[in-house]
């Protein structure tokens, strides 16, 4: 049994990897900002200790890092670094201090996607500054295992969803109303030609990863994986497979973007064009032969989970 301090641990991915590392037998100590329950309900969170963290403010004096490694932790996975200053910080405070450290990236280091599936080691060029930041972190972490035996892993997530938030949607953001569109069989006007890529990812699928990280140590340590559903979709194969779902034919329209937008609030118009631009398509390959690990759920099991969820819920209306 290990000693394990999962920073973030009532988001979205730690509420389903808190459980698994309880029912795996490990000590859980579970550090959060504030009060925030996870997204669901489970009996292991009975037997986790949580700690409050302002991460940030505590970042200021250099405390966070060593009031981590005051824990005396076997395994630390952090879940919410955005800066290569914090990923410093915890990375010198815990080497030499710790057995295993996770970060949570994004597919999005890789910036465009030049051939896919893109793996791990095809060249990056991140833009926007939370891309360019994880680069940096990656770069920074991959750097410190090399050349000073820091014993971290690094799981680049996809689009998350699961059960407790909204997917990205068919339209390329997360206005729920695109899926309501869907729902009563109304068309539904997609960017350009509809064949910009998402790569979703149930949240599920990333903690079985981290847990496979964990569980094959030697393999894992000074190496980065994707975390995504097996294949990527199309926006739309996407929009006409949740049609299909909803029980409609496709009703489907296409506009450049430019005049797609003027129909669209700016927050919606942005979200897409965030995800267009990137249009990932990452390989699960090197999880499978390294880790032995395949995610469990596809893209639009995944998402259909999801979207089930928010209409049980009432978020979701026909």
């Amino acid at each position: 049994m290990a000693r394990v301090v999962v920073i973030g641990a009532t988001g979205h991915v730690g509420t389903y990897l808190v459980p698994r590392l309880v029912e795996a037998g490990h000590e859980v100590i579970a550090i959060s900002r504030g009060r925030s329950e996870p997204y669901l309900p489970h009996a292991a969170w009975k037997s986790v200790e949580t700690k409050q963290m302002d991460r940030a403010v505590m970042e200021r004096d250099g405390s966070f890092g060593r009031a981590i490694r005051a824990l005396k932790a076997d395994i630390v996975i952090d879940k919410i670094c955005f800066t290569l200053d914090s990923a410093r910080e915890l990375g010198e405070a815990l080497n030499g201090h710790v057995g295993h450290l996770l970060h949570t990236g994004t597919i999005w280091t890789h910036g465009h996607s030049l051939a896919v599936p893109t793996r791990e080691d095809a060249p990056k060029a991140p833009f926007g500054e939370y891309g360019i930041q994880k680069k940096a972190i990656e770069d920074y972490l991959l750097e410190a295992a090399k050349l000073r035996g820091l014993p971290v892993t690094l799981i680049h997530p996809g689009h998350i969803v699961g059960r407790g938030w909204a997917p990205l949607n068919p339209a390329g953001h997360f206005n729920l109303a695109a899926f309501e569109t869907i729902a009563r069989g109304e068309q539904l006007t997609l960017v350009n030609f509809g064949l910009e890529t998402v790569h979703h990812v149930h949240a599920d699928d990333i903690a079985a990863l981290f847990m496979a990280a964990i569980g094959n140590w030697r393999a894992s340590t000074g190496e980065a994986f994707h975390a995504v559903s097996e294949q990527a979709l199309t926006l739309r194969g996407y929009a006409e497979a949740m049609y299909r779902w909803f029980g409609h034919e496709p009703n489907l329209a296409y506009k450049p973007y430019d005049a797609w937008k003027a129909d669209e609030t700016p927050e919606d118009a942005k979200a897409t064009w965030e995800h267009i631009a990137r249009s990932p398509n990452c390989s699960m390959a090197k999880a499978g032969h390294t880790l032995d690990f395949r995610p469990r759920y596809s893209s639009l099991e995944a998402v259909q989970e999801s979207v089930g969820w928010l209409i049980d819920k009432g978020k979701i209306k026909g």
